[in-house]
């Protein structure tokens, strides 16, 4: 339930409901999007710093590409308050705003699980090409949830998501993935990044809603989770067709532990914001920050740290590294008014989830073509900045998409 957030919204007309928006959350999104297309593109590149890229299962530590998706999961969880609050000034009751967190995950599920099959898919056993199967999947779900203006003709927005539904099914149908003899059928392999991030997004969301801004709740929902990581990680979870029916994302607690952290955060933030304390509010978030990387501290010894495996050390570090650049932000996006630095990433922050799908278009143009950069661009220094170049341009392409009319309405 993504927020458009600015705390200088321009004028609504008479009548029209104001909605809060807090600029530095769109801000710190797409700072995060941008990071993640950035190492996300490292693949492409040789000859470039170790601590830019993942870190290897089994290893005690983290590289920059580790603290991408968390902090991605903390930020859905920092625009939870205002989504709902805003959804609840525009008349949506309880069970409207729970059934478009449902509708929501549901489809944030769906997309991962589509993204996560292209990892392991063989063209021959499926007859089709492999370049062919990103763009397919990503042009089907803009086809589904594009948000239509109102003006838009309801009988093309309705064949429009017939026609991505019918696609996503023929897919699924025609799908085949794997190698030699193990050739296998569509399948949620795992749940990929989206995937994960709708499982996290289904219960922080039904907790806030249903918390009826409590803090208390909120508060003993993210200790809750915090806990279950520890509890998970010391393998004290028993193994049972119940429990194992849970979704990892949830049942391991890390996940959902890192959007409820955001949730929290978000509460404590409002509660200073509305009486503009900011000095309190940075005092606040800065202990609470101190207090995460001591747990962090704490917890490593025990289980690492290591994004693969999910620590409890992995979810404390990342949360507070993630509240810092949120206050730094908020200090000059919304205090300072400098929001307008950040303008040319802005489509990253309020069309994210676009701007997430068009690397998977740019990099299937590039297999079509059988692009070659020459090997000076992608190595070391010069290839860094080639996937800084990259990913500047696939935040203009989203820009460019909005403009066009192309939004993806979760």
């Amino acid at each position: 339930m993504k927020d458009k957030t600015n705390t200088h919204p321009p004028a609504g007309k008479a009548g029209e409901v104001k909605l809060q928006r807090i600029a530095s959350i769109d801000i710190v999104r797409a700072l995060t999007m941008v990071l993640m297309i950035f190492v996300n593109d490292q693949w492409t590149l040789k000859d470039i710093p170790a601590w830019i890229g993942h870190v290897e299962r089994g290893v005690d530590g983290i590289g920059l590409a580790d603290v991408v998706f968390p902090a991605f999961l903390f930020i859905v969880g920092l625009s939870l308050p205002y989504a709902v609050a805003n959804r609840r000034k525009k008349g949506e009751n309880d069970w409207q705003i729970i059934r478009h967190v449902i509708l929501r995950s549901l489809a944030l599920i769906v997309m991962g699980v589509f993204l996560v099959n292209g990892e392991t898919y063989n063209a021959e056993a499926t007859g089709m090409i492999r370049p062919l199967w990103y763009p397919l999947c990503c042009l089907a779900f803009i086809m589904i949830w594009n948000s239509f203006p109102s003006s838009a003709n309801k009988y093309f927005v309705m064949a429009s998501r017939i026609t991505g539904i019918t696609a996503l099914i023929i897919l699924a149908v025609i799908y085949r993935g794997g190698a030699g003899d193990n050739i296998y059928r569509f399948a949620p392999q795992w749940w990929g990044i989206l995937g994960l991030i709708g499982w996290a997004y289904l219960v922080s969301g039904l907790i806030t809603v249903l918390s009826r801004n409590s803090f208390y709740i909120i508060l003993t929902g993210w200790a809750f989770f915090c806990i279950l990581s520890m509890v998970s990680k010391a393998g004290l979870i028993p193994h049972n067709v119940i429990l194992d029916a849970i979704p990892g994302a949830i049942r391991g607690g890390t996940l959902t532990g890192l959007t409820m952290g955001g949730v929290l955060t978000s509460m404590i933030f409002r509660h200073f914001v509305e009486r503009k304390d900011n000095l309190r509010l940075t005092l606040t978030l800065v202990l609470f920050s101190v207090f995460l990387i001591i747990l962090s501290i704490i917890t490593r010894p025990y289980w690492g740290l290591a994004k693969l495996g999910a620590t409890p050390a992995w979810l404390f570090l990342c949360s507070a590294l993630t509240i810092l650049t949120f206050t730094i932000v908020y200090w000059i996006g919304d205090v300072s008014g400098k929001y307008k630095w950040f303008s040319f990433i802005k489509p990253a922050g309020t069309a994210t989830l676009l701007c997430y799908l068009v690397p998977y278009f740019a990099y299937s143009v590039r297999s079509l073509l059988n692009l070659r950069l020459p090997e000076v661009l992608v190595t070391g220094g010069i290839g860094l900045f080639k996937s800084f170049l990259f990913t500047m341009l696939c935040v203009m392409i989203t820009g460019v998409l909005i403009r066009l009319g192309v939004r993806l309405r979760l």
